[in-house]
């Protein structure tokens, strides 16, 4: 089997000495920085004569630990659909949530946990990176198999910060509301990587169509991630929510909404499909479009139909969206979105927020009783009308939308860098070009890398 020509030394070296960099610089920032909570260190957690059963751990680390599979496994294997680029979609998923864990720890404790001189870690902390890492992952998803590893570490590096603040600005600003992330994780994650795949598109993208569909084993494989995804996605939503009803409520929200888009999914697929047969590629995505939409409206009293409701529609848009939307944004747009993120995450999560708002719109002493401190603490407090905070959580969307574009485009141009080493038009959606891959499933790869020919992206 041939394999591809070797890289130049520089080439060679980016990985690896990115690699060193980032760890090496958040190492001493974590040792300068990073300290125990209060519920974390052993010294102040005694010396508050606190039982151990109160202790934060044991309401958040369930929680922590469903949403840091649904990162890894569910995430990782969900792109795994490509026929040549399972090595590159789980692997890559496992670096960019390694760094960016790490990484969103430092951005995130800066802006929110910082006092003392310190930032101060625990349970909470170990969850809020986790949907941080979430957002870049749904942005790898818009670039999958056209970017290199070191393009993807600078991506992670620069969207993280981003991500950061808009979390920040809406969250502790604006007094945004948005348990689930409808807006502050898949708006956001799906706009950066569309906006992002826009500045990197390439032209002759054709020379790598025939890698660019599934086979049987790769398509099963993925469903193992969407499997994952939908089972924790209660979880998802729910991990930073106030403990008790909130929590409670929007569990039981995402669950309800995800079993309609699932019905939804199956119904429109059939509909559209050719001779009423279902589409693999709708099922594991357009299927879990329900945990995206109430994402936002979760912890509020969305009612079990309204719920219901909102899943049913997401799924109808998310199939939709697959079958008619996605074509036409990369033939008119220009946008190449490999896992079709925009139809996952972009429209439901606008959908969402757009939820959001007329929710929050309807709320009142009446239906929200002394439950309303928790959810709409500006309301109770009588600092914000219930349309007034409506209009803020509009107004979040669009801060949302300007952070994801501006910074999506600015990070395509990061990724343009000469020195990075990424795929040729012609080798893209190829795990050989940057993995020792079996024998058996070694493809006939013969195009030089960027740097010995000219085959490159506009």
């Amino acid at each position: 089997m041939a394999r591809p020509p070797r890289r130049a030394a520089g080439q060679r070296l980016a990985l690896p000495l990115l690699c060193l960099l980032f760890q090496g610089a958040t190492a001493l920032l974590f040792a300068v920085f990073v300290r125990y909570n209060r519920e974390t260190d052993a010294a102040l957690w005694h010396w508050g004569n606190h039982s151990n059963a109160d202790n934060e751990f044991y309401f958040r680390y369930p929680s922590f630990q469903d949403v840091h599979a649904m990162v890894f496994v569910g995430f990782g294997f969900l792109m795994v659909f490509l026929q040549r680029y399972g090595f590159s979609s789980v692997g890559f998923t496992f670096l960019l949530a390694s760094f960016a864990l790490q990484w969103a720890t430092l951005v995130q404790g800066f802006l929110h946990t910082f006092h003392g001189g310190h930032i101060h870690v625990g349970v909470e902390s170990l969850i809020n990176a986790d949907f941080c890492a979430g957002a870049i992952l749904i942005s790898f998803g818009a670039v999958l198999g056209k970017t290199g590893p070191a393009q993807l570490l600078l991506m992670a590096l620069w969207e993280v910060v981003l991500f950061s603040v808009n979390e920040f600005v809406l969250l502790s600003l604006l007094g945004v509301r948005d348990a689930g992330g409808s807006m502050t994780i898949h708006t956001f994650g799906a706009y950066f990587g569309l906006f992002l795949s826009r500045v990197l598109y390439r032209s002759q993208l054709e020379k790598s169509r025939q890698r660019q569909g599934s086979v049987y084993h790769s398509d099963l494989f993925a469903m193992i991630g969407t499997i994952f995804l939908w089972i924790f996605w209660p979880s998802f939503n729910s991990a930073p929510t106030a403990l008790g009803d909130g929590q409670h409520r929007t569990a039981l929200n995402t669950y309800y909404s995800l079993t309609a888009s699932t019905l939804s999914t199956f119904a429109l697929s059939a509909l559209v499909g050719g001779d009423g047969r279902l589409d693999m590629v709708h099922i594991q995505n357009a299927a879990l479009a329900g945990g995206v939409v109430v994402g936002t409206s979760s912890e509020m009293m969305l009612t079990p139909f309204g719920a219901l409701a909102a899943g049913f529609l997401a799924g109808t848009v998310s199939v939709l969206g697959y079958k008619f939307f996605t074509p036409v944004l990369e033939s008119r747009f220009k946008v190449q979105d490999t896992c079709g993120v925009h139809n996952l995450h972009g429209m439901p999560g606008l959908l969402g927020a757009f939820l959001g708002v007329l929710v929050t719109g309807l709320a009142t002493h009446e239906a929200y009783g002394d439950g309303l401190q928790s959810v709409f603490p500006l309301i109770a407090k009588g600092q914000r009308s219930a349309m007034s905070q409506a209009m803020y959580q509009l107004f979040g969307l669009f801060v949302t939308l300007v952070f994801a574009s501006v910074g999506g485009s600015l990070g395509g141009l990061l990724l343009k860098l000469p020195f990075l080493d990424f795929p040729t038009d012609s080798q893209c959606f190829e795990d050989q070009i940057h993995w020792e891959v079996p024998g058996e499933q070694e493809s006939e790869v013969q195009e030089p890398l960027r740097g010995e020919e000219t085959d490159t992206q506009a």
